[in-house]
């Protein structure tokens, strides 16, 4: 059974998680959902959890998207349902009609896409599928929320009836408008509305002059407002008619109601489900926000965080533009707790924060910001002891308050526990602080229980590098400006810096040497030691990068030199076949002109043949003869070669077709906008820009500034409305 304590979730800022996770719910009964949200209490459920995130966190990159879980909650609906003699408006009627709708839309889906959603799809089959509520609802109530005539013959009547007496008042009202205006008896609005009633719209002076029955007046006291006597029958018998309407309404809805009280109980479990999937979405969105990851489940005590970031400080450093260094840790059985020192403000607390928050929120089914290789193995028991807890009301100090969360530890601490604690002993003094926390440290040792504390006790330190199980480490720190890295290191202990830090922030000499003197030797040397450590350390790490970066450079340098290389010796031997061809041309071409010369002398064509024949036998000698089949050898080659580019063309052209269609696709999920005058537009596929400056018949003339043309709606594309 897994439990986390409300201290536990406080002192990590889980609330804080909620609350960014409860701003992503799309619905009010999710939202409160998201803030409740606690660690699940056994390991079966925090699987299908975190597989229900996981499969909603995948369909974003699936063409198969999951449907809209939208909803108005229907509390008060369900509360009327359980009263006898209620009935369900015609708004109510809606919101059930929609729910049902929407829930019934989406097991549908899962249905569908049980291969793609397994866990969400086992989820969805514990609800029931039914269209027998919307379909009640649908034959009373149309998709306006009005009751329909045919609700009920009665009703049908009366609304024909009422329907005749509105006409006839209307007519009458008309009648005596035309002649009290034709007499210039009423004001320019000439009518108006008073209780549901039309009058006439009288000038004070006349309003002897019509018959009928006062209303009102203006505030001005200039206009009166006058029912005509003809109208007045009408409107009584109209009154009297909708009452019974609304007589009839009532029963028909009490009725319908009483049909539908039965799904009581499966439209709250509509509810539900709509709600639980809502709030899967908004962890599925966050997890989006933050590039989480479902990382493995380790079933070996072994809890391995690759480049872990804290949430919020992600978040909030992100919002800034700032980076955020994340962290790698590890525990398992043969590094069970790690002691972390150094000086303050190096990221310790943040890291124990990171490994804390990331371990509760995976626990309460979320994806965590960490790489995929991480390992994480779900405990029993979080606990923690992070910040100065001094209670007022308790009359408690910081010490005695961590005391008492120390005796809490003592009972709950076993194999299955992983505990955190800032600043481990503080609070009291430091010797004595210092022996009961490695007391405390050795229990939890013993005990197999898994940790990270972060101290600057020089005994915890020198504990942890005896014990077989237990790892110093330290928050890397520039040696040179003291400058923090955000950088966990494993397998050393950290110096505080004390001193150092003091002399860089002005601190006179003279007094940081007087307090020197007055602590023990021993501690300084062992300090320093550490700090002269840190010092090596640092600088064989910045040397090790500098000669990574040269070995880097050198071997981007050599395959820039041999590209080069390769390049100039290829332009060298196309210039050596050039220059022997050119030479080759050039004796053809003296022999030629000799015969040529010798011809022009001696007109002896026999000789010039001879001559001829000689040089082109000579040329020949040269060449080599290729037999049939040698041809056949080449022609099969070229053959080859040629269906292989056809190969490659072809797998080209599919590749082209197919992002052509998920281009296709992309546009046509794209909200098609409605095209105004003075929108900025270009053509599909084109880069100018223009202004659309008429619209008429799916025709729009567009200015480019230098030329218009005239182009159809279709082949424009929406770029910006003009402000």
């Amino acid at each position: 059974m897994i439990r986390i304590s409300e201290k536990t979730l406080n002192d990590l800022e889980f609330n804080t998680v909620l609350n960014h996770i409860s701003e992503l719910c799309n619905t009010d009964y999710g939202k409160i959902k998201a803030k409740k949200i606690v660690p699940f209490a056994t390991k079966e459920e925090l699987n299908i959890a975190l597989q229900q995130v996981f499969e909603y966190k995948s369909s974003y990159l699936n063409d198969a998207k999951i449907p809209n879980h939208g909803f108005d909650t229907i509390n008060k609906e369900l509360q009327l349902l359980g009263i006898e003699n209620t009935f369900l408006e015609t708004s109510n009627l809606k919101k059930i009609v929609a729910i049902s709708n929407t829930s019934n839309q989406l097991l549908i889906f899962f249905r569908k896409s049980k291969e793609l959603y397994p866990v969400l799809h086992r989820t969805s089959e514990e609800v029931p599928y039914t269209k027998e509520i919307v379909t009640q609802i649908e034959i009373i109530v149309d998709k306006f929320g009005e009751i329909k005539d045919n609700a009920s013959p009665l009703l049908l009547n009366l609304r024909k009836d009422i329907n005749e007496i509105q006409g006839k008042l209307n007519g009458s009202f008309g009648r005596d408008l035309t002649r009290y205006n034709s007499f210039g008896y009423l004001d320019d609005i000439k009518e108006s509305i008073v209780d549901n009633r039309r009058v006439l719209a009288v000038k004070a002076m006349y309003r002897r002059k019509v018959k009928g029955t006062i209303m009102g007046n203006s505030k001005t006291g200039s206009i009166v407002y006058i029912e005509p006597e003809a109208t007045i029958q009408f409107s009584r018998v109209l009154s009297n008619l909708k009452y019974e309407e609304r007589e009839e309404i009532v029963k028909i809805l009490k009725d319908l109601t009483n049909k539908i009280r039965p799904y009581s109980e499966l439209l709250n479990q509509y509810q539900e489900y709509l709600s639980d999937i809502d709030v899967i979405a908004s962890k599925s969105k966050y997890a989006k926000k933050l590039n989480a990851v479902l990382p493995k489940i380790s079933h070996n005590n072994e809890l391995t965080l690759k480049d872990a970031y804290h949430p919020l400080l992600y978040l909030n450093n992100k919002s800034k533009g700032e980076k955020t260094h994340p962290q790698t840790i590890s525990l398992d059985n043969n590094n069970r707790i790690i002691v972390i020192s150094g000086p303050n403000a190096g990221g310790k607390s943040i890291t124990l924060k990171t490994v804390g928050l990331l371990q509760i929120m995976f626990q309460s089914g979320m994806l965590v910001p960490v790489h995929e290789y991480s390992r994480i193995f779900v405990f029993n028991t979080v606990l923690t002891d992070i910040g100065d807890n001094q209670s007022i009301e308790n009359h408690l100090s910081t010490y005695s308050y961590r005391l008492k969360n120390m005796n809490y530890f003592l009972k709950k601490c076993n194999d299955k526990t992983l505990f955190l604690i800032d600043e481990f002993g503080t609070g009291s003094d430091p010797e004595l602080g210092g022996a009961l926390a490695e007391s405390f440290l050795e229990v939890f040792y013993e005990r197999e229980s898994f940790g990270i504390i972060t101290t600057h006790y020089a005994n915890l330190k020198m504990l942890a590098n005896e014990l077989p199980n237990m790892t110093n480490a330290n928050m890397l720190f520039d040696a040179r400006t003291l400058e923090p890295l955000f950088k966990l290191h494993l397998g050393e202990a950290g110096s505080s810096f004390t001193f150092e830090v003091a002399q860089k922030n002005g601190i006179p000499y003279s007094l940081i040497n007087k307090a020197k003197k007055k602590v023990e030797r021993g501690k300084i040397r062992f300090d320093k030691s550490i700090a002269n450590l840190q010092k090596e350390r640092s600088k064989l790490q910045k040397t090790t990068a500098e000669l990574k970066a040269k070995e880097q450079k050198a071997a981007e340098e050599k395959e820039r030199l041999d590209k080069i290389n390769q390049r100039v010796q290829n332009k060298l031997e196309s210039y050596q076949e050039l220059y022997d061809s050119n030479q080759r041309m050039i004796y053809l071409g003296q022999k030629m002109n000799d015969i040529s010369e010798k011809y022009f002398n001696n007109k002896r064509k026999r000789e010039l043949i001879d001559e001829f024949m000689k040089i082109v036998q000579v040329e020949n000698s040269k060449r080599k003869k290729i037999t049939t089949k040698q041809r056949k050898v080449e022609k099969a080659k070229e053959k080859k070669v040629v269906k292989e580019v056809e190969k490659k063309v072809e797998v080209i052209r599919v590749k082209k077709k197919e992002e052509k269609k998920k281009e296709e696709k992309i546009e046509q999920a794209k909200p098609k906008i409605t095209l105004k005058i003075g929108d900025r537009v270009r053509m599909i596929d084109g880069k100018s820009i223009g202004t659309i400056d008429m619209l008429e018949k799916g025709k729009a003339v567009v200015n480019y500034g230098i030329f218009t043309t005239n182009v159809s709606t279709d082949q424009l594309e929406f770029v910006e409305r003009k402000k």
